[in-house]
C-alpha cells in the first residue's frame, strides 16, 4: 500500500527524507490550505503535516475519510484538535525537539535586544537621527536571569545565558534537584524567582496553569529594572497587563515573540507599548530548525504506518 502524505503551511519538504525515496509514501505539497486543491487532496490523504498556520479542528479532520496521522512540524498543538483526532482513532504527532537550539538562541537574542535597546536604536538611525544618550542600557553579566521552566528550551537558554556571566534561578516544579545541579541552576519558588531575576525568561507549555502565569500580580512582584521575554506560547502573558506595566514604568521592558491572538492584531495593547522589542513567532525559523522539525515528525510516522509503533504519538494512551 501507498500512504499518501498531505503537506502544507510551507513545512520544509527537504526534512521529510523519510517519507521519500520509495514507494511506501507519496507526498504532496499545498502551501494554501483554505485553497480547493487542498480540499480535494485532503479527502485521500492518509497522513497530514502542518506547522502552525492550519487550524487542524474537527471539521477538518472529519472532511479526510483516509486519515490515519497528523503531524505537527513544531512542538505545540495549539491549532491541533487532539481530542477530535483521537475520536477518529488518528494518531498525532509532534516534533518537541527539533527547534530547540533556535528557539533558545531567539530567547537570547531578545533579551540583549530588550536590554541593549536594538531595534529602537535601528529605527532611530533610519530616521537619519544620531541618540547615541537616549539608548543607554544593561549588561547581562552579572544579572540574574530567572527562568520560568527548564525543560528543554529552558535548559538551553540557562547554558547561553551562564556563557554571559548571569547568575540563574529556576521556577519548575517538574524540574529534579539532580537535573537543576547538572544546569548549574538554583531552584526556587515563584515569588523568590520574580523577586530576585532582572530578566524573567518564560518557557512552559499553553495550559489551564500556566495561562496568563504572567499577569498583573506577577509582574508587581518583579523589580522595576526587570526585563520580561516571552518566546513560548502566546496566553501565558497577560498582554494588558504588560503594556500597562511597561506605560506605569513597573518593569524595564521585555520582548516576546508569541501572542495570545496570532496575526497580532491591530488593535493590540501592546503595539503602543514602551521599551517593548516584538517579532512575529520567529522562535523555530531556522533552516536548521525547519529541517529538523520536518524530519522529527516524518520519522515518527513513517514508524508509525510501516511498523504500528504508536509510542511516540501524544495520544498514544487514547488510541485504543
Amino acid at each position: 500500500m501507498t500512504f499518501r502524505v498531505l503537506v502544507t503551511d510551507e513545512v520544509a519538504l527537504s526534512g521529510l527524507t523519510p517519507l521519500t525515496g520509495d514507494d511506501v509514501f507519496r507526498v504532496s505539497s499545498v502551501e494554501d490550505s483554505a485553497s480547493d486543491d487542498f480540499a480535494v487532496e485532503l479527502i485521500a490523504a492518509h497522513v497530514l503535516i502542518v506547522r502552525s498556520t492550519t487550524k487542524v479542528d474537527r471539521d477538518l479532520i472529519d472532511g479526510a475519510v483516509d486519515l490515519r496521522a497528523i503531524g505537527r512540524a513544531g512542538v505545540g498543538l495549539d491549532n491541533v484538535d487532539v481530542g477530535a483526532a483521537t475520536e477518529r482513532g488518528v494518531a498525532v504527532f509532534n516534533a518537541p525537539g527539533g527547534n530547540t537550539i533556535a528557539a533558545a538562541e531567539l530567547t537570547v537574542g531578545l533579551m540583549l535586544s530588550a536590554a541593549r535597546s536594538i531595534p529602537a536604536a535601528d529605527r532611530s538611525l533610519r530616521e537619519k537621527r544620531w541618540e547615541r544618550t537616549s539608548f543607554r542600557g544593561v549588561e547581562l553579566k552579572g544579572r540574574t536571569l530567572g527562568l520560568i521552566g527548564a525543560g528543554r528550551i529552558g535548559g538551553e537558554v540557562a547554558v547561553r545565558c551562564q556563557a554571559f556571566g548571569m547568575d540563574v534561578v529556576v521556577y519548575d516544579p517538574y524540574l529534579t534537584e539532580e537535573r537543576a545541579a547538572e544546569l548549574g541552576v538554583v531552584l526556587m519558588d515563584m515569588d523568590e524567582v520574580l523577586a530576585r531575576a532582572d530578566f524573567v525568561s518564560i518557557h512552559v507549555p499553553l495550559n489551564d496553569e500556566t495561562r496568563g502565569i504572567c499577569g498583573a500580580e506577577a509582574l508587581s512582584r518583579m523589580k522595576s529594572g526587570a526585563y520580561v521575554v516571552n518566546a513560548s506560547r502566546g496566553g501565558v502573558v497577560d498582554e494588558a497587563a504588560l503594556a500597562k506595566a511597561l506605560h506605569d514604568g513597573e518593569i524595564a521592558g521585555a520582548a516576546l515573540d508569541v501572542y495570545e491572538t496570532e496575526p497580532l492584531p491591530d488593535g493590540s495593547p501592546l503595539r503602543d507599548a514602551p521599551n517593548l522589542v516584538l517579532t512575529p513567532h520567529l522562535g523555530a525559523s531556522t533552516v536548521e530548525a525547519q529541517e529538523g522539525v520536518a524530519t522529527e515528525v516524518a520519522e515518527k510516522i513513517r514508524a508509525f504506518l510501516t511498523s504500528g509503533d504508536r509510542s511516540a504519538a501524544v495520544n498514544a494512551a487514547d488510541l485504543g
